[in-house]
This record gives C-alpha cells, structure tokens and sequence, in this order.
C-alpha cells in the first residue's frame, strides 16, 4: 500500500516534479496560500508522512488528530519554533528540518534592509514616485554610512557571521556581538569582540539581529532595550518576529529613540496594511523574504523530501533535529 502523504503547499518546479513521481497516496494543498487550520487537522487523520512549512502549527491537537501511523514530519524550514519538538519526539516521529541552506540568501537580505533603512530608501523611492524629487539640495534625504561605524551582531551563528562579513566590505570600524556563548572561529574571521547584550546595545551603530527565538531572546528587544540604543541607530530584524516586542518598537519610534528601522519579520505575518508600523518613514518592512531565491527555496524543498523519503523508508533523516 502506498504511504499516506501531506504536503501543506505547492513546491518550487524541480522538487514538485520530483514529488509527483514518487508512489505517494497524496494530499497537497493546491492554493497559494496557507492551509487552514481545520482543512490540516481533517487531512492529517492517518497519513504517514508530513511536509510543513513555518506557517503550520505542529503540536499536540495536530498530533493526536494525525493518530499513531505517523511516522515522519519534515519541515521546510531553518527555524522550527513552529514545531512542539518535545511532543513529536515523545511519540518516537521522525523530525527534520533545512539547516545550512538559506545562510547566503539571508544575509544578502540583511545586508539590503540594513542599507535600505541607512539610506532611507522607503522616503527616496516615495519621493520619486510622489513627484516630490526637486533640485539637488546639499541635505536633502541625507542617510548615514557604515564607515567607521560599530556593528553589533545579536546571534553570531551561521547567517550572523555572514552578515558581518558582507558588512566589513562597506568599512566598518568595530564589530561586536552578543549570544549565549562566545564564537572564537567567527570571532576571529571578523575580528570581532564578545560583549554584553548591554554594552552592543549601548555601543552600536548598527543593530543586526540574528539569533533564534527561543523562550530566553521572546521580546527580547523591549522598550528598555531601545532606550539604551543611541538615538542614531539602525535597527535591523531578519531572524524572527518575536524577538521584537512590537508595541515597543512603535512607542520607541513615536519617540524617536531609534534612527532607522528595517524589518523582515514582524508579528503577526503577515503584519496587515493597517499597522502602525507602515506609518514611519524610517521604517522598511518586508515580507519576510530571506530567503526568497530561487536557488534557495528549491534546496529547501529538495532536503525536505529528502527527509521525508528517508523517514518512509526507515533510515535516518540526513537533516533531523
């Protein structure tokens, strides 16, 4: 008999392809958008495989609704705060997800709305647009460079250090970070220093947050965080929206505690058009496209299936949490 497989979205070309040729008993959510939350607990019922995205809850109503013949649950997806890790482990389901592949794509990304939210592109574009673009003027929509500049990492893993050094090309004077633990190989590639979360907080000119969300870094950055930060700031999230406390964010903006804005991830997501957020022209946001390349969704999906052929077939995922 053929195993029951879900998968919650339409895979980029080459994967879906391969997808269609394996001998699945399959349900696929055909629409370009997520799939709702009772449609997933109604198709759950007894499939033996799982294919997720970040925008699906896995817990324990899912879980009890799939029943025992679940046997693998693959993520497409770095992060995996979506997924209750202990409750799938305890009921002996395989777990996977897609380190190491979106670490290019992500700080290129990072890179763009760091220099985006310096160089206020949001206010130059809408001048152009907005036939407000006059006569050159000595200060007219001046930003700020990275030059000589103080750089501070929150989270020096693998797309952190990849930030910095895309960073270091644009000449910045000092690079610092913070994290549980200190990084000495990427510490040294960067010839960065480990400092406290108040010092980089106190310190930098560039604020670039990198690290996970977990029970520790939710709301991490608070309205005591902002108003530690010089005023001058850019501030810039690509990791999670949680680690920002966004009612925060919008009073230290109204505040003007913060130089610059830029963000792609926010809470909820999507952020409806309607939040105040949107109102700031210091404040760049997108929608959480990180990792939106080709090349990069495409080996996303491609490790995805990959873990669920593997957890089909009885071996170990080559890319398990």
């Amino acid at each position: 008999m053929a195993p029951k497989v879900l998968v919650t979205r339409i895979l980029p070309p080459q994967t879906q392809a391969h997808l269609l040729e394996q001998d699945f008993d399959l349900f696929q959510w055909q629409q370009d958008c997520c799939i709702p939350r009772d449609v997933l607990l109604e198709k759950i019922k007894g499939v033996d495989a799982l294919f997720c995205l970040l925008t699906e809850k896995i817990d324990n109503e899912l879980l009890d609704a799939a029943g025992p013949q679940l046997r693998v649950i693959a993520t497409m997806s770095v992060g995996y705060d979506h997924i209750d890790v202990n409750a799938v482990k305890s009921r002996n389901i395989a777990l996977g997800y897609t380190p190491d592949v979106l670490t290019d794509a992500t700080a290129d990304l990072t890179v763009l709305l760091a220099l985006g939210a310096s160089r206020r592109i949001k206010e130059s574009i809408r001048a152009a647009e907005n036939g407000q673009w006059g006569k050159w003027a000595p200060t007219w929509l001046c930003g700020s460079q990275f030059t000589n500049k103080t750089l501070g990492i929150v989270g020096l893993g693998r797309i952190g250090e990849a930030v910095g050094e895309r960073l270091k090309a644009f000449n910045v004077g000092r690079i610092i970070y913070s994290g549980r633990t200190e990084k000495p190989s990427a510490q040294a590639k960067l010839n960065a220093e480990f400092v406290s979360f108040g010092t980089l907080l106190q310190e930098s000119d560039v604020i670039v947050v990198c690290c996970a969300l977990t029970k520790d870094t939710e709301n991490l950055f608070n309205y005591e965080a902002f108003s530690k930060m010089k005023k001058s700031v850019v501030f810039i999230n690509s990791a999670r929206g949680g680690i920002v406390h966004q009612d925060d964010l919008v009073r230290a903006l109204d505040e003007n505690l913060i130089g610059a804005v830029g963000l792609d991830v926010t809470t909820p997501e999507p952020l409806p058009p309607t939040h105040k957020l949107y109102t700031f022209p210091n404040c760049v946001i997108l929608p959480h496209v990180g990792s939106a390349t080709y090349e990069t969704r495409e080996n996303m999906a491609g490790m995805t299936l990959q873990n669920i052929l593997a957890g089909l077939d009885n071996r170990s995922l080559p890319y398990s949490i």
